[in-house]
C-alpha cells in the first residue's frame, strides 16, 4: 500500500527577463586597495607619533631655547661711570642718571586694533596717542633741555608711521617712571649724563666725555683728555640682561613689564683724585688768561708744582672751553698746551750750565769772569742782549744779569759731553710721564749729530725745544734739593666703596747734590735782586717778605719765510722757585709771541709775582726768616 506522499516545495516561476547576467570577479582589488590604505594610515601615524616624541621629548629643550632665542637679546647694562675730582675731593666732573622716552607706533597701532575689535567703546589708537601725549607734557612741561615735550608735538610722534621713535632725551628717571607705569607701551631706556659743574675750569685737563648711544655697547665714552685716557678706569664693567625684543626693528626692545631680565650687574668705575686744586686752578686760570690779554701774546700757560712731590697742583692756558658744549669747540681751545706745545726756552736753560759748573767745581758764586759782548763758537758769532765793553761779571751775575758770553764761556770749560748728559738728568728730550695726554717728549740733539755751533746754542736755551711742564720740572729738581721727581697729575684711585689706592710715586733721579742745588738756588735769587747797578733781569718777580729764585728767558722763534731766527717774534718765559730759602712751590710760565708793548710783552715776571702772591695766601706760607741779601753782578 502505498505511503503517504510527500509534498514538494512549489517551483518559482521563471523569470520572464531571461537569465540573470554573470557577476564580474572585482573583490580582489578593493581589498587590496584597502588593505595599502590602512597600512598608509598607520604608518604615517607611526611617523608622527615617532616626530611628537622627539619634539616634545629629545629636542623640546633645544627648540624652546631656540625659540626664546628668536625673541630675546642679551644687551649690556652700562656701568656708572665715576668720577674725577680734585685733590681735596671736589668734583670736576660726574654722572648723573637719566632716561630717554620712546615708542614703537606701529606694534602699538596693531595692538590698540585688535583690542578695539574685542571691545569697540575703548576708542581708537589716536584717542590713546592723544592722551599719552596730554600726560607727557603735564609730567615734564612742555620743553627739557631744549626738546619740544609738548602735547602737539608728543602727539605728532606717537603717530607717526614708524617702527621706533624716540620722544624725549636725558630726563629725570622718577619722571620717567611716572610716565611708563602709566602707560606701558611706553619705553625707556638708560642714559648717563655727565656733569661739569665748574664749567671750563681745568677743562684742558679733565676733557669732555658724552652718552654715545650709536656705539656698541651704548655707554658714556671719553672724547678728550682725561676722560679720554682713563676711559677703561673710569668706564667700569658692563653688566647683564635679557630682554624681549622686536625681531627685524634693529632689535627694539618691547615696552611692558617683564621684558627685562638682569642676568649680571654692571660694576661700578673708578673715581679719579686729581693732584689739582681747584682753587688754584681757578686763580691760575683767570691770571694765565688776563696777562696773555694784556702782553698780546698768542697763547699763555702756567704751571704750579709742589717743589717736594711733583705733584701738579694747577695747569692752566689761555685759552680753555666748557665740556658741556665740546662740539662747539676749537682744536687750539681743547688741547692742553703746556703739554701738547713745545717751544725753545731761552735763557731759562742756562740753568744746566749753572747747576753742572758748582756740581763740578768749574766755578762759585762769587768768582769773576771777564765777559766781552760777543763770542765765537765755530762759525757763529753769539751776542749778549745789548752791546757792552768788557766787564768783570761774577758768576751769579752772569746768571742774573743773563750774559750769553759769560754763559758759554762756562759751559765749553764743561764740555760738551758732559753738558749732554746733564741735559738727560734734568729730563729733557723725553716724556715726563704726568699722565696726561697728547704729551710731547720735546727734542734734543742726537749728541753724534752735533755739529760746531750746536754747543753755541743749547747753553742759551736755542736748539732744543721742551714742553712748559718740562722746564718747570727742572727747576723742581732744584727746588728738591737736587732731586728731580717726574711730574704727576693723578693722585690716587677711589673704587666705589670709596677705597683709595694711592698712585706710586715716580721714579727719582739725583740731578746735582743737594749743597749745589742750594746754592744754585742762592745764586738765582739775584736775578728778581733790585739795586742801582747791580739788578737782574726779574726784578718785577719779587715778593716783599719772601725769598724768590728764578729765571727769566726770551727765545728768538724761527721766521718761516727765511728759515732764520727772527727779531721780533719770541718766546717769553719765566721759572720760580716759591720761598727760595725754603721751598715749597714751583711756578713755570711761557708766553707765545707776545706783541702788545710795554712791561706785560717783555717779561713774564710780573705775573710770577701775582702767582706767588696768591700762593702765600692760599696756602700760608710763612715768611722767609730773612730777606735775600743784595749780591754785586758787576765789578
Amino acid at each position: 500500500m502505498p505511503g503517504p506522499s510527500r509534498s514538494r516545495p512549489a517551483r518559482r516561476p521563471l523569470s520572464v527577463r531571461g537569465a540573470a547576467p554573470a557577476k564580474r570577479r572585482r573583490g580582489g582589488n578593493s581589498r587590496v586597495r584597502l588593505a595599502v590604505g590602512r597600512l598608509l594610515l598607520v604608518g604615517a601615524l607611526l611617523l608622527a607619533g615617532v616626530k611628537l616624541v622627539q619634539v616634545q621629548g629629545f629636542q623640546a629643550e633645544a627648540l624652546s631655547a631656540q625659540a626664546e632665542k628668536q625673541r630675546a637679546t642679551f644687551i649690556d647694562i652700562p656701568a656708572a661711570r665715576g668720577a674725577i675730582t680734585d685733590r681735596n675731593g671736589n668734583q670736576l666732573a660726574f654722572s648723573i642718571e637719566a632716561r630717554a622716552l620712546y615708542a614703537v607706533p606701529q606694534m602699538t597701532r596693531e595692538k590698540w586694533a585688535d583690542a578695539q575689535q574685542a571691545e569697540p567703546k575703548i576708542g581708537s589708537y589716536e584717542d590713546w596717542a592723544r592722551t599719552v601725549a596730554r600726560f607727557i607734557q603735564d609730567t615734564l612741561g612742555t620743553e627739557v633741555g631744549g626738546q619740544k615735550t609738548d602735547e602737539q608735538t608728543m602727539y605728532a610722534m606717537l603717530t607717526k608711521d614708524t617702527t621706533y621713535i624716540e620722544l624725549v632725551d636725558n630726563i629725570d628717571p622718577g619722571k620717567a617712571a611716572a610716565i611708563t607705569e602709566k602707560y606701558a607701551d611706553i619705553g625707556s631706556e638708560y642714559r648717563a649724563v655727565r656733569v661739569y659743574p665748574n664749567g671750563e675750569l681745568a677743562a684742558n685737563i679733565v676733557g669732555a666725555a658724552n652718552w654715545r648711544k650709536d656705539q656698541e655697547p651704548p655707554a658714556t665714552h671719553g672724547l678728550l683728555g682725561l676722560e679720554n685716557s682713563q676711559d677703561n678706569l673710569l668706564a667700569g664693567r658692563n653688566g647683564r640682561r635679557v630682554v624681549d625684543t622686536m625681531q627685524g626693528n634693529n632689535n627694539v626692545v618691547i615696552p611692558g613689564p617683564g621684558r627685562s631680565r638682569e642676568l649680571a650687574a654692571a660694576t661700578p668705575g673708578r673715581s679719579l683724585e686729581l693732584t689739582l686744586d681747584v682753587d688754584t686752578q681757578y686763580a691760575l686760570q683767570r691770571m694765565v688768561t688776563e696777562y696773555t690779554d694784556k702782553s698780546g701774546a698768542k697763547t699763555g700757560s702756567a704751571v704750579v708744582l709742589d717743589s717736594r712731590t711733583g705733584e701738579i697742583l694747577a695747569m692752566a692756558n689761555d685759552k680753555t672751553f666748557d665740556p658741556a658744549k665740546f662740539g662747539q669747540a676749537t682744536g687750539e681751545q681743547t688741547r692742553n698746551a703746556a703739554v701738547t706745545s713745545v717751544f725753545e726756552p731761552g735763557s731759562v736753560n742756562k740753568i744746566v750750565t749753572a747747576a753742572t759748573a758748582i756740581e763740578d767745581g768749574i766755578h762759585k758764586p762769587d768768582d769773576v769772569l771777564s765777559v766781552d759782548d760777543r763770542i765765537r763758537v765755530a762759525d757763529r758769532i753769539i751776542k749778549d742782549a745789548s752791546d757792552h765793553p768788557r766787564q768783570d761779571m761774577t758768576f751769579t751775575g752772569v746768571f742774573a744779569q743773563s750774559s750769553n758770553v759769560g754763559t758759554l764761556m762756562t759751559a765749553q770749560k764743561i764740555g760738551e759731553d758732559r753738558y749732554a748728559d746733564m741735559l738727560r738728568k734734568f729730563g729733557l728730550g723725553k716724556r715726563t710721564g704726568s699722565g696726561l695726554p697728547g704729551e710731547e717728549p720735546g727734542s734734543v740733539p742726537p749728541r753724534n749729530q752735533w755739529s760746531g755751533s750746536t754747543f753755541g746754542n743749547l747753553p742759551i736755551g736755542q736748539g732744543l725745544d721742551m714742553t712748559l711742564l718740562q722746564m718747570t720740572g727742572m727747576y723742581q729738581a732744584i727746588a728738591n734739593d737736587g732731586v728731580r721727581i717726574p711730574p704727576r697729575i693723578i693722585r690716587a684711585e677711589v673704587d666705589q666703596n670709596g677705597v683709595r689706592k694711592e698712585t706710586a710715586r715716580p721714579e727719582e733721579t739725583r740731578v746735582v747734590s743737594p749743597q749745589t742745588a742750594k746754592t744754585v738756588r742762592d745764586m738765582f735769587r739775584a736775578v728778581v735782586q733790585k739795586s742801582p747797578g747791580q739788578s737782574g733781569t726779574g726784578t718785577q718777580a719779587a715778593l716783599p717778605g719772601y725769598q724768590v729764585s728764578g729765571k727769566t728767558g726770551t727765545a728768538q722763534q724761527v721766521d718761516r719765510n727765511c728759515s732764520c731766527y727772527s727779531t721780533t717774534m719770541h718766546w717769553i718765559t719765566f721759572a720760580g722757585i716759591f720761598p727760595a730759602d725754603n721751598p715749597r712751590y714751583v711756578v713755570g710760565i711761557m708766553l707765545d709771541a707776545p706783541s702788545g708793548g710795554g712791561q706785560f710783552s717783555q717779561s713774564a715776571a710780573p705775573l710770577f709775582h701775582d702767582i706767588a702772591s696768591y700762593l702765600s695766601q692760599r696756602y700760608q706760607v710763612p715768611l722767609s726768616a730773612e730777606q735775600a741779601p743784595v749780591v754785586p753782578l758787576v765789578l
